[in-house]
C-alpha cells in the first residue's frame, strides 16, 4: 500500500520544484514586508498590556509597531476551550500577538509529527473580538524555524486577509490592523506558498467578531477544528513520521483528525456539560481539502449558524451540517439525557482515521424522555 501510494506521479517533479519556488518567493515578499517604512524595529515580548475598557475604546489605530505594545489584547484560548463573552458596550482598538511555531508533538498514540503551528496547538487559538473593534495582528516567527509563515484572517475586508503583510521570515516580525466590520465566526490560516502544506501542518484557526449586541446566552462553550494530515506512512505507524506531497495533492489523508491529533476530544480530554444545559460548539474546518459533515450522535441542533453568519436567523431542529474547507458553523443545543454524545465527521470512515470525540453529559436520568424496554 505505501509502495503504490508514493509511486512517481508525473505531476511530482513540478510540484515539489513549484513548492520550493514558492517558498522562495515567499521569503522575498517577507524580506519586504518585515522592512516596510510604517513598521519599524519589531519589540520584543508579548505582554499583557492591559489598561482600562474606556482607554480602549478611545485608543486609535497604532501607526507603527511602537505603538502596539500598549494596546490591551483581545481574548484568546487554546483548544477546547473558548473566550468569554465580551460584555462592554463599545468597540475597543485591541492587539493580537500570534507566533508561529514549529514542534514536534502527539498525532495518535506512539505517533509523533511536526506540526507547524499558532502559539504552540492545532488548532490555534481562538480569538474573541466585537463588530466595530479595530484590530492590530502581529505575528512573530521564532528563531530556527523552517520557513516564513503569515496569516490570512477571514474576517479581514483588505487584500489576503492580511497575508500581504506578515510574510514573516524566522526571527522576524510584522503587523497590520484592521477593522471587524461584519460580525461571524471566521476561520484564519497560514498564507504562506505552498499554502496547502503549512494549513495541514497545522496553521489555522478560528476568530469570533461578536455582534454589537452579544450572542444568545449558553451554559458551555467549546471549539472544535477539523483537519487532515498527509503521512507518508500509514495511519498508525509508529514513530515520527513525514509529510506526503502527492498525498496531499491526490487527497486521500492518512488521519482526519478534531483538533489536531487523534483522541483530542477522548479519555481526560473530553468536553463536559450538565443535564439542563446549553451547549455552543464553535465548529470550523481548516482542511485543507475535506468537507465535514458534522454530527453529535444522540442529540439535535436546536440553533444552527450555518456557514458561520451570526446575523442570518439560524436553522432550527438539524441533524447534521455540511462545513467546507475555510468555513464554520455554530450549534447550540440542550443536554436533557445524561450519557457520552460522540462527535463525528458523519463521513463515517473518517472516524478510523480519527475524526471522533466525545460529549459527556452528567445528571439525574430521563426516563420521560429516554428509557429501554425490558
Amino acid at each position: 500500500m505505501l509502495e503504490s501510494k508514493r509511486r512517481a506521479h508525473p505531476r511530482s517533479t513540478w510540484v515539489m520544484r513549484g513548492a520550493a519556488a514558492s517558498l522562495l518567493l515567499a521569503a522575498a515578499v517577507a524580506a519586504v514586508v518585515v522592512t516596510a517604512p510604517w513598521q519599524g524595529a519589531a519589540p520584543g515580548g508579548a505582554g499583557d498590556g492591559a489598561i482600562a475598557p474606556a482607554q480602549a475604546a478611545a485608543a486609535p489605530a497604532p501607526r507603527g509597531l511602537a505603538e502596539v505594545e500598549a494596546l490591551p489584547t483581545a481574548p484568546k484560548s487554546a483548544p477546547p476551550h473558548v473566550p468569554p463573552p465580551i460584555d462592554r458596550k463599545g468597540p475597543a482598538t485591541l492587539r493580537v500577538d500570534l507566533e508561529a511555531v514549529e514542534t514536534t508533538m502527539q498525532l495518535a498514540d506512539g505517533v509523533e509529527y511536526t506540526f507547524w503551528t499558532f502559539d504552540g496547538t492545532v488548532p490555534g487559538p481562538m480569538i474573541r473580538v466585537r463588530e466595530g473593534d479595530t484590530v492590530v495582528v502581529r505575528v512573530t516567527n521564532r528563531d530556527g524555524s523552517t520557513a516564513p509563515h503569515s496569516i490570512d484572517l477571514h474576517a479581514v475586508t483588505g487584500t489576503g486577509g492580511g497575508a500581504i503583510y506578515t510574510q514573516t521570515m524566522a526571527g522576524g516580525a510584522t503587523a497590520f490592523v484592521f477593522k471587524a466590520l461584519a460580525p461571524g465566526l471566521y476561520v484564519y490560516h497560514c498564507a504562506t506558498a505552498p499554502i496547502p502544506m503549512h494549513i495541514a501542518n497545522g496553521m489555522y484557526g478560528m476568530i469570533l467578531v461578536e455582534p454589537a449586541d452579544g450572542l444568545p446566552p449558553v451554559d458551555r462553550e467549546y471549539y472544535v477544528m477539523q483537519q487532515e494530515v498527509y503521512t507518508a506512512a500509514p495511519y498508525g505507524q509508529k514513530g515520527l513520521q513525514t509529510f506526503d506531497w502527492q498525498a496531499l495533492w491526490d487527497e486521500p489523508p492518512e488521519y482526519v483528525v478534531f483538533n489536531g491529533r487523534v483522541g483530542s476530544l477522548a479519555g481526560g480530554s473530553v468536553l463536559r456539560a450538565r443535564t439542563g444545559e446549553t451547549v455552543r460548539i464553535y465548529f470550523g474546518v481548516g482542511g485543507p481539502n475535506l468537507t465535514s459533515s458534522f454530527h453529535v450522535i444522540g442529540e439535535i441542533f436546536d440553533r444552527v449558524y450555518m456557514l458561520g453568519s451570526l446575523t442570518a436567523p439560524p436553522l432550527t431542529d438539524v441533524q447534521t451540517v455540511l462545513v467546507p474547507p475555510g468555513g464554520s458553523v455554530v450549534v447550540d443545543f440542550a443536554v436533557e439525557v445524561p450519557g457520552r454524545y460522540t462527535l463525528v465527521d458523519h463521513a463515517l470512515g473518517r472516524i478510523h482515521k480519527g475524526a471522533i470525540g466525545e460529549l459527556v453529559v452528567e445528571g439525574p436520568e430521563r426516563p420521560d424522555l429516554f428509557r429501554p424496554l425490558r
